[in-house]
């Protein structure tokens, strides 16, 4: 059986790194840019559907978030029917970090999609759909507590 997924990791790892080295200067670190991304792109959005985006539990996106906010990234606001509800919303500066964060991204993809076809690139991207959506499935029963059997 081909390693599929240990280069699927290495890529991400590597990109990830690639990130965090790049963002350091805007104080962005460990991850944080993939939050405030999808802050920027979804504002509003609440916590647990950020951390359900990003693949991660509750725990991980709450101390991420904090981060943010105390960097003056993002904000939180109540919801206006239910002000338990917090909402996430991105900060001017959050805003004039995103095109950059944005650019660092499609550079990435053009990098690592070089030298593929328009027509290899769209497979790809539809076969790695695929891949994440069957391992969603699993990711979704272990995060409530079950256990796969091997």
């Amino acid at each position: 059986m081909k390693e599929i997924l240990r280069e699927i990791g290495m890529i991400a790892r590597a990109l990830d790194s690639i990130s965090n080295i790049e963002f350091k200067e805007y104080d962005l670190t460990k991850g944080q840019y993939l939050y405030l991304v999808r802050i920027c792109e979804h504002p509003g959005i609440i916590q647990e559907k950020l951390a359900e985006m990003i693949k991660v539990d509750r725990t991980t996106a709450a101390r991420a978030i904090q981060k943010l906010e105390i960097n003056g990234f993002i904000e939180k606001k109540e919801d206006q029917q239910n002000k338990k509800i917090k909402k996430l919303y991105p900060t001017e500066k959050g805003q004039n970090v995103y095109p950059f964060i944005k650019k660092e991204n499609d550079y990435s993809n053009h990098v690592a999609l070089e030298g593929l076809s328009d027509g290899e690139a769209d497979t790809l991207f539809n076969l790695l759909q695929r891949v994440r959506s069957n391992v969603e499935k699993d990711w979704e029963f272990v995060k409530r507590g079950n256990k796969r059997t091997y």
